[in-house]
């Protein structure tokens, strides 16, 4: 991955394309005060450096039916390289698996899960979680509401506080 150090400009263009990755690249030079030649060439500097990963569109689970968001705490038996290993290749082919993370404290793993229906959960677990070798506790918690969400990470420096100040001003 390339080095680059990241100026105001960069910023900008970063925090723009977490607001709207479909934004025209001439809209973006003008947000960020570039040509739109050097805008370009920055997001393919930032796409290249791996600041840039990729770009979604982000549904909306309730109007697909996926109505179900559940939390799941997972422990292995052991924690040893081969059972972590195994339990990571499981969970990354489930489609439904959201978000899995590796964990300090109380389970090895936490899970965020969507699925349409209580039946479809269970044959998650029974069916699949369950079965995966050295899983030794599954544990669910389901999220009654979804109070925040988002996907923009936190920026720092004038990105920042250019939002900051557009929010105060109710724009």
């Amino acid at each position: 991955m390339p080095s680059l150090t990241l100026d105001d400009t960069d910023w900008r263009i970063l925090a723009a394309l977490q607001a709207d990755a479909r934004i025209s690249n001439s809209d973006l030079a003008a947000k960020v005060f570039l040509s739109p030649s050097p805008c370009l060439r920055r997001v393919r500097e930032l796409e290249r450096a791996g600041l840039i990963q990729r770009y979604v569109s982000l549904l909306d689970p309730l109007k697909l039916g996926l109505t179900v968001s559940v939390f799941i705490n997972v422990s292995l038996e052991k924690q040893m390289r081969n059972a972590l290993d195994t339990f990571e290749s499981s969970v990354l082919a489930r489609e439904e698996v959201m978000e899995c993370y590796l964990m300090t404290g109380d389970s090895d793993y936490l899970l965020r899960v969507v699925v349409p229906d209580m039946p479809s959960l269970e044959r998650f677990i029974v069916d699949y979680l369950a079965k995966i070798p050295g899983v030794s506790n599954i544990r669910s918690s389901f999220a009654l509401k979804q109070v925040k969400y988002k996907t923009a990470l936190p920026l720092p420096g004038k990105a920042r506080e250019a939002r900051a100040a557009r929010r105060y001003r109710g724009k």
